[in-house]
């Protein structure tokens, strides 16, 4: 009986060690690569933050605003699009410059607010090179 129990057991250690240490294959990502945030940190905005925020000059007057954000495949912001000229809108162009460029300040009485501080003047904005978007990576991505 010992002799058997023994055999069982021996057979049983044989099929079960290779079920516990076979995983499911994950498709979507390698494991290097999957992570999950659960909250924003001390120093990190959220695109939210900035689409619509106000840059101003070395004078604290605005000079346009953030229409947009550029950034490449691994999520590095490239450049700021930021909206200016015109009136309403209208007769606007956008310029993108690098995240460098710029100085990200709380603002208000509580600093609950961000702008985007550039020294640059309107005017060198508005007679700066325009910002042309890739329409075809739109359509083909």
């Amino acid at each position: 009986m010992i002799k058997r129990f023994m055999m069982m057991t021996a057979t049983l250690a044989v099929l079960t060690v290779p079920a516990l240490t076979q995983q499911t294959p994950d498709m979507t990502l390698p494991d290097s690569r999957r992570e999950i945030v659960t909250e924003q940190q001390v120093g990190q905005w959220l695109v939210s933050d900035f689409i619509g925020i106000d840059v101003i000059d070395d004078a604290n007057v605005k000079i346009g605003d953030v229409n947009d954000i550029l950034f490449d495949r691994e999520g590095k912001v490239v450049a700021y699009v930021i909206g200016v000229g015109g009136f309403l809108g209208v007769g606007a162009k956008d310029v993108a410059l690098t995240p460098a460029s710029f100085q990200v300040l709380r603002v208000g009485r509580w600093q609950e607010s961000l702008k985007l501080k550039l020294s640059m003047t309107k005017d060198e904005l508005t007679h700066a090179a325009a910002f042309n978007p890739y329409i075809a990576a739109k359509t083909t991505q």
